[in-house]
């Protein structure tokens, strides 16, 4: 087992027995900020793979061989994975969905755990359309061949999508009975570390448009607060641990679209 490249948080993890391996892109936030972010939270060990050196079995080349290894019987298609054990666990929403119960970052009830499963996919979906703003021809196109298509598919997201889908987070929690400022009952759960992660990135992306799509979504502007204050949430945002927003990345900042 390769020793963990992720010094102890503010004190010692709570779960010594398990250390998790994350595969993901070196250099950008991107997915796998969000199992990250689980991670953190829960004091978890974890090997965070592509910044390990390539001699001590990390880098691209540890993604590639994972990605196509013939001895994994249930083969991941793409990063992020999670390395459980033996384990492989891939696709955001799954990731989280495996770890929810194990980090007591989920509810321990069926219909708890499948709403904020829910919750998280459709968070996925509003994270996809960002993305698309500046890629709407897709990835394999840089974004100076695609402006005038991303400058329409931006006016339309912050129009009519990003409207969408911040009133319904938002109506969600106003619905949620549970004392305290989260998505799904009384505690924190894994879908209010990725609600926190995608305005963050909003406030990165489109700093005028989403401060004024924020303005009257009180409930989302304080769960941001409360999750990036947490201890551990802190301290990781603090450390060289966590990646800058930049313009490489899912979000990405161009002033002739934040319009």
């Amino acid at each position: 087992m390769w020793r963990s490249c992720v010094p102890l948080r503010l004190d010692a993890p709570l779960h010594p027995l398990m250390t998790y391996e994350l595969y993901y892109w070196p250099g950008i936030q991107g997915r796998g900020e969000f199992v990250r972010l689980a991670l953190e939270e829960a004091g978890a060990r974890y090997i965070d793979v592509a910044v390990l050196p390539k001699a001590k079995g990390g880098g691209v080349s540890a993604i590639l061989k994972v990605l196509e290894a013939r001895g994994i019987p249930r083969p991941p298609f793409a990063p992020p994975i999670l390395k459980a054990g033996r384990q492989f666990v891939a696709q955001t929403p799954n990731i989280l969905l495996f770890l929810g119960g194990r980090l007591k970052l989920a509810p321990t009830d069926e219909a708890g755990r499948l709403w904020t499963h829910q919750l998280q996919l459709t968070l996925l979906d509003l994270y996809l359309e960002i993305f698309h703003t500046h890629h709407p021809l897709g990835d394999g196109h840089a974004y100076e061949e695609q402006k005038s298509a991303a400058k329409r598919r931006t006016k339309d997201f912050l129009a009519v999508r990003l409207p969408k889908f911040l009133g319904y987070f938002e109506r969600v929690l106003k619905l949620n009975r549970a004392r305290g400022p989260w998505m799904v009952g009384a505690r924190l759960t894994y879908v209010d570390l990725s609600m926190a992660q995608v305005i963050a990135g909003l406030r990165y992306a489109f700093p005028s448009a989403s401060g004024k799509a924020l303005r009257n979504r009180r409930r989302l502007r304080a769960l941001h607060d409360v999750v990036f204050d947490r201890p551990r949430i802190a301290h990781y945002v603090s450390s060289d641990r966590r990646l800058a927003f930049n313009n490489e990345d899912l979000f990405r900042h161009y002033p002739e679209l934040d319009r």
